[in-house]
């Protein structure tokens, strides 16, 4: 038996927490989230909500320490596979694409949250799940590197990769001193926009302030991301009713949190861009963008960038974080890739370390045919590490 790391308030008791407790458990829950918005009750819930599917398992579990304190929260859930068999996932996982997902915990005890989990997934837990599958972990989250590494100590593998990347921009105190970071060039460009769209009311930025906003500015939403997809020849994610509706309750409750901003850009009284963004302490999370394509001669999804990074150094926020994806204008305003990692614990049971072996031969063959390299997987097998 493996010595538990001694510590005050260390986490004792794992508990499942019911669907029908999710909402009591909402401010706790949300004292563990570090202000990072795709983390908090609010979002995870109501995915659940929208996107549960038949068969899914709620598993959230919830680590209180001799007090009853709570200071650590998986807010996970199980799907069915017939390749993979009983898969714990992130509520929040897929196509939703929350970012900076993981396990919550009070500072400074990710160590011993991560091994009393480690516990409860090996003995009380064990017969539940097959694979571990969290996608999109920030690659410096030391509170997944300590549950892999738990994980690992116990005989399970644990298989990382290192695919993409989102993209964080540090604000200054001042709109000029962001400016003078530009290119000459492009700060020219910025100010001429400026002058010419914003200040002369040409352009006009309006902002979700009501349910009945929010109405208004999620269909201008639906209606540009779609045609901005179309014209790109693929299908944007409103295609599907649950992102809808997962959408429109996500937005209504951060509204009431004062943590949505949800605006649109109009040139000459015409929706043109439209901007789906979320507010976390000192960070706005730029999630959804829309354009309107026969307006494109204008740069409206530039123009409405412009404003809302103006609107953010002037409200004190630190960080402009433009999530997933490496589009250029990203790294042109400054901003800087924060690695995320794939991470897979496999169960050392037979069977889940067989299926594991068949995906990844699978997964290597699918990289060389994509002329991929995979030089940035890494495995765990037993204790031992590449990193």
């Amino acid at each position: 038996m493996l010595m538990r790391t001694a510590l005050a308030a260390s986490p004792e008791a794992v508990e499942l927490v019911r669907e029908s407790q999710l909402s009591a458990l909402a401010d706790p829950w949300n004292a563990l989230t570090g202000d990072v918005s795709f983390r908090r009750h609010e979002w995870l819930a109501t995915w659940w909500r929208n996107y549960r599917r038949p068969g899914d398992e709620l598993l959230v579990a919830a680590l209180r320490d001799t007090g009853g304190t709570l200071v650590g929260l998986a807010p996970w859930y199980v799907s069915r596979s017939r390749c993979s068999g009983r898969v714990i996932r992130c509520l929040g996982s897929g196509k939703v694409c929350s970012e900076y997902l993981t396990v919550l915990c009070q500072p400074g005890m990710a160590a011993a949250v991560a091994q009393r989990l480690a516990e409860w997934l090996v003995d009380e837990a064990r017969d539940r799940w097959d694979l571990i599958e969290l996608a999109g972990i920030d690659r410096s989250d030391a509170m997944i590197d300590a549950l892999a590494a738990q994980m690992g100590l116990r005989r399970h593998i644990v298989h990382q990769r290192w695919q993409h990347s989102t993209w964080r921009l540090e604000l200054p105190g001042s709109w000029d001193e962001f400016l003078s970071r530009l290119s000459g060039k492009r700060r020219s460009r910025v100010r001429a926009a400026e002058r010419r769209m914003l200040a002369s009311g040409k352009a006009v930025v309006r902002t979700a302030r009501s349910p009945a906003d929010i109405d208004e500015g999620l269909s201008i939403l639906q209606r540009l991301h779609e045609q901005r997809r179309q014209s790109l020849g693929g299908a944007g994610c409103f295609s599907t009713p649950r992102f809808r509706e997962f959408l429109h309750e996500a937005a209504v409750r951060f509204l009431e949190l004062d943590q949505l901003q949800l605006n649109w850009l109009q040139i000459d009284g015409r929706p043109a861009a439209v901007e789906f963004k979320l507010l976390g302490g000192d960070t706005v999370y730029y999630y959804q963008t829309g354009m309107e394509p026969s307006l494109a001669g204008d740069s409206p999804g530039w123009l409405l960038q412009i404003a809302s990074l103006r609107r953010a150094i002037d409200e004190g926020f630190r960080w402009f974080d433009f999530l997933r994806g490496d589009e250029a204008y990203k790294s042109a305003w400054g901003a800087r890739a924060v690695p995320l990692a794939d991470v897979r614990i496999v169960n050392r049971r037979p069977l889940a370390q067989w299926r594991h072996r068949l995906w990844l031969t699978g997964s290597r063959i699918k990289h060389r045919l994509h002329g991929k390299q995979v030089s940035n997987e890494t495995a765990v097998a037993g204790a031992e590490a590449c990193r």
